[in-house]
């Protein structure tokens, strides 16, 4: 077990390095990609109610994503942390602009204040599509590594029909061989 928690380790750490290692130029590139791929997607397009991750520096920038969701007049979710837990809501963004009038949190990124009860809550009604990040994917692209859980709880805690969940991640977050440890 600790030589399994060993190399996961050792594995989480050489893809953030090589994450790390990326221009903010070429992030940006992968992201427009990775963007335009999603955008043909046939959940995507179906999907009327999404929810997208506020991207952190080593993610792909969801940005024209969440443009194109407001754009084709979608519902836009997107996730509040819970401190100190892995619970998290998934809670509707009014506009692109609404982005910026929220709070930062420790982590750097925006999300609805904790008592901010005026949003609609996507748990109740459901979601098409959620749109996760990841930290590594296997050569046919399956995440085997998921940041914090947050993302494994909330789908288990809802009652409507499970969404369509697919993990965005850069061309650095794609290991070659047998790198899946699971």
């Amino acid at each position: 077990m600790a030589a399994l928690r060993a190399a996961k380790q050792a594995l989480r750490k050489e893809i953030k390095r090589r994450v790390a290692a990326l221009s903010d130029g070429e992030k940006q590139r992968q992201s427009l990609v990775v963007s335009q791929k999603l955008f043909k997607h046939p959940k995507y397009v179906s999907s009327e109610r999404i929810a997208v991750f506020l991207s952190m520096d080593d993610e792909v920038r969801t940005k024209e994503i969440i443009k194109d969701v407001f754009k084709l007049g979608k519902s836009c979710f997107i996730p509040r942390y819970k401190s100190n837990s892995s619970h998290m809501d998934m809670l509707k963004l009014n506009s692109l602009q609404d982005i910026e009038t929220l709070p930062l949190t420790s982590w750097n990124i925006r999300q609805p204040a904790e008592d901010d009860n005026s949003r609609e809550e996507a748990l109740a009604t459901g979601l098409g599509l959620i749109l996760m990040p990841g930290l590594g994917f296997d050569v046919i692209g399956k995440a085997f590594e998921m940041r914090q859980g947050f993302y494994d709880t909330y789908r288990r805690c809802m009652n409507t029909p499970k969404p369509y969940t697919h993990c965005l991640g850069l061309q650095e977050q794609l290991c070659q061989g047998s790198c899946s440890v699971t």
